[in-house]
């Protein structure tokens, strides 16, 4: 086993949103910025910012990694840019004021309606409802994820009432 396979989660997410130089198996190096590294594996997801604004993905696989070297620290520029990689395309439609607007307006009805509701992740942008779900931007029926089907089903019709209401 590598020293960075038995690096823990929070060792890992020191690594998140910045440019690193990783050398793995076979002095093979790659360079890019760490989207993610699963704490099972210890896999690395790397992304490279291309000039035509284009991005290529690469991952790593845990046990092939020998050292990480940190780069660049990268600023919120580049964390919001690599946020938003991977949302769904009509989140990107919404604006940052706009997202940030449809969150707080959605938090401040659930809580008006006694339901415990928190913001999470490292940007506070996905809300947590009751402990038991989750739901990301753009805040709509669809971006709710949770294992206990009643309660993703009668949350998901709330915020269908909630989006009908404003209207």
């Amino acid at each position: 086993m590598s020293d960075w396979q038995r690096k823990n989660p929070l060792d890992w997410q020191t690594y998140v949103n910045k440019e690193v130089k990783v050398t793995a198996a076979e002095k093979h190096e790659y360079k890019g910025w760490v989207l993610t590294i699963d704490p099972v594996s210890a896999n690395i997801v790397l992304v490279k910012l291309l000039e035509d604004g284009k991005v290529s993905v690469s991952a790593i696989l845990g046990h092939a990694v020998q050292t990480v070297e940190i780069v660049n620290e990268g600023d919120d520029e580049v964390k919001e840019r690599l946020a938003r990689l991977f949302m769904p395309e009509e989140s990107k439609a919404f604006g940052h004021e706009e997202l940030e607007k449809r969150k707080s307006s959605l938090k401040t009805w659930l809580e008006s309606n006694h339901i415990p509701v928190t913001e999470q992740g490292e940007s506070q942008r996905t809300l947590c409802v009751a402990g038991v779900l989750t739901v990301d931007p753009p805040y709509g029926p669809e971006d709710c994820s949770s294992s206990n089907e009643i309660i993703l089903s009668r949350v998901q019709s709330l915020i269908q009432g909630h989006l009908a209401a404003q209207q």
